[in-house]
């Protein structure tokens, strides 16, 4: 029998498609929607269901940047055997992408038994939704914004990409939040950082849910609830793309801010008194 029904994959499939690319943690969010059904979060089928699922999520970007997407591969292609070519920032930019990937798959091939042990622990949720709001609130007051996305170098890619490791190894600080915010840093302008925080985020969650996919259905998740999940984050997944563009392009982090502070204290007072098991 499955150790997911369809209500609840379709639950956390629109938890997934909300808060995968929103500077929240998606990660954070599942585990503690599947705290709330009585799912186990450590489970290592359940571990690979969020990351499978978490591919529904990255279809919506490669259907919503797709002329970007053909853009950077068309010139990816003509770079191979056209040394003009390579001089280009969509050909550079496509190559970045992919170096930019190295070290949150060596980090997530290395750390699996901590992410799906001790650091799968809503406890360590908790802290990290409010220790990523603090990075947050420094990159976003400090930002310049004065460069955008075809200011973009190899080095901004490494250190953004770098920076998903942090999401990785403690879920509640979010992939998005990390990349965002140390794309600020760098001084990227926020649509700049979030659109590569988009980019990046495509090889590292499909590699993730590839990889997972075995353990998920051999670990008792059907492959029906595995589906519904997957098309539903798909499905809410785009409409949040869309809706992050606009929103980051008129406005602070603040609001994302605030709302992990909160949720974070909320989820440490439920976990403090018992009302919520870890």
């Amino acid at each position: 029998m499955s150790s997911i029904d369809v209500g609840q994959a379709v639950i956390l499939g629109i938890v997934e498609g909300l808060t995968e690319f929103l500077p929240v943690s998606s990660t954070g969010h599942l585990k503690i929607a599947e705290g709330l059904m009585g799912i186990p979060v450590s489970d290592h089928a359940i571990v690979g269901f969020t990351a499978v699922i978490q591919v529904g999520a990255i279809a919506a970007v490669l259907v919503y940047f797709f002329r970007d997407i053909v853009r950077f591969t068309t010139a990816w292609c003509r770079g191979l055997t056209n040394p003009e070519a390579r001089r280009s920032h969509d050909y550079r930019f496509a190559w970045w992408v992919v170096y930019a990937t190295i070290p949150i798959a060596a980090a997530g091939l290395l750390s699996k038994p901590l992410i799906e042990g001790p650091l799968a622990s809503l406890w360590v949720v908790a802290a990290s939704l409010i220790v990523g709001s603090a990075i947050m609130w420094v990159a976003d007051r400090t930002a310049t914004l004065k460069r955008g996305e075809d200011d973009t170098s190899l080095t901004d890619a490494m250190v953004v990409g770098s920076s998903q490791i942090l999401a990785l190894l403690f879920p509640g600080f979010s992939r998005s939040g990390a990349t965002i915010s140390t794309g600020l840093l760098r001084g990227m302008d926020r649509v700049a950082a979030t659109r590569l925080s988009f980019f990046l985020s495509i090889p590292a969650l499909t590699g993730a849910g590839i990889y997972e996919l075995k353990d998920t259905i051999g670990g008792g998740v059907g492959v029906l609830p595995l589906a519904v999940g997957t098309l539903v984050s798909f499905v809410v997944a785009w409409v949040m793309v869309d809706w992050l563009l606009k929103f980051v392009a008129r406005h602070s982090l603040n609001a994302f801010v605030l709302y992990r502070i909160v949720l974070g204290t909320a989820l440490l007072c439920l976990l403090a008194t018992g009302a919520l098991g870890a």
